[in-house]
């Protein structure tokens, strides 16, 4: 999908509005379905050029739940109260009206996007074995070192096992 810069869209509108060639010309000579172009049209009656500087925008759960109470209120359509509210497509508050439909209140409320962050939790144990206190800390290392000793004396007699009995083989 090409996207198209804020002059362009105004130039368009621009010929449009001189009144020299139809929508649906307009459309095909930028290379756009007209209903996009009848979109672009509304958001700059309502908002002028401002209806095309802004990028993307997380919706608060507070103004879906305003747009969707005004578009039944006063029985708008779907794109003109995106026109109305400035939102980039209707298909946004069809989305938000089918999952307050669903799901309720909570489908309204804005969710984070994108992978989670890493937890650190490897430096959190060590914080946490240090403040669990001393004398266990302590314990743990005694233990740790009585186990490393036994290890080694472990070690060093089969070592010398070894080196005092020579591989005695028979030979036939």
């Amino acid at each position: 999908m090409t996207r198209y810069s804020t002059d362009e869209k105004i130039q368009a509108i621009m010929r449009y509005k001189k009144g020299s060639e139809s929508l649906k010309t307009i459309a095909k000579s930028i290379g756009i379905h007209h209903s996009v172009f009848s979109n672009w049209i509304s958001q700059y009656e309502y908002h002028d050029e401002e209806a095309f500087k802004k990028g993307y925008t997380s919706y608060p759960a507070q103004i879906k739940l305003d747009v969707l109470n005004y578009m039944n209120e006063f029985g708008t359509s779907v794109r003109e109260t995106a026109a109305i509210f400035n939102i980039a497509s209707h298909s946004t508050i069809l989305s938000w009206h089918r999952s307050l439909e669903l799901h309720g209140m909570d489908a309204l409320q804005p969710k984070k996007k994108g992978r989670p962050s890493m937890k650190k939790e490897p430096n959190k144990r060590k914080i946490q074995t240090l403040k669990e206190g001393s004398v266990e800390a302590l314990q743990a290392e005694v233990e740790r070192l009585r186990m490393e000793n036994a290890y080694l004396k472990k070690l060093n007699a089969l070592i010398q096992n070894k080196e005092k009995s020579p591989n005695k083989t028979k030979h036939e």
